[in-house]
């Protein structure tokens, strides 16, 4: 897989995720891929603040990236 395909899919992947954020009030956008093989993530809205946004990170978006893109090995949260 291409790193622009890569990009694509870890943008499917997000917008599947995005309206279970967005209905607990958060939301989610790319910061980068490195290496093709770490995505950095900014959590948005009320995802900032709440005290599960690591387990849904890892449990929920970590999961449907690499359901979308497997060679994905992490996904972190780049707070602001």
């Amino acid at each position: 897989m291409t790193t622009e395909e890569i990009r694509i899919n870890v943008e499917k992947a997000l917008q599947e995720i995005r309206p279970f954020l967005q209905s607990d009030g958060g939301d989610i956008s790319l910061v980068s891929i490195e290496d093709d093989r770490l995505v950095k993530v900014q959590l948005e809205g009320a995802c900032v603040g709440c005290h599960v946004n690591q387990m849904t990170l890892k449990s929920g978006v970590e999961m449907t990236i690499k359901k979308y893109a497997p060679q994905i090995e992490e996904v972190v949260n780049i707070e602001r």
